[in-house]
C-alpha cells in the first residue's frame, strides 16, 4: 500500500462529496444518500484486499 493508494481514496471521496453535493440541490436527497452509500461501498471494496494483505504481512512477521 503506497501513497497513491490513499489518493486513489481520496479521489473517490472528494468524487463522492462533489455528486453528493449536486444531486442534494437538486432536491433529490434521497438519491444523494445513495451516492454516498455507492462511494462507501467503492472504497470498502478498495481496502478490504489491502487489509488482507496487512494481515498476511503481520502473521508473517509474528510467524504465526
Amino acid at each position: 500500500m503506497g501513497i497513491e493508494f490513499v489518493f486513489r481514496v481520496a479521489g473517490v471521496g472528494i468524487i463522492v462529496a462533489v455528486l453528493q453535493m449536486l444531486v442534494s440541490k437538486a432536491g433529490r436527497d434521497e438519491q444523494a444518500l445513495f451516492v454516498t452509500l455507492a462511494g462507501l461501498v467503492v472504497v470498502l471494496a478498495m481496502v478490504i484486499p489491502e487489509l488482507g494483505s496487512l494481515f498476511e504481512t503481520i502473521k508473517a512477521v509474528f510467524g504465526l
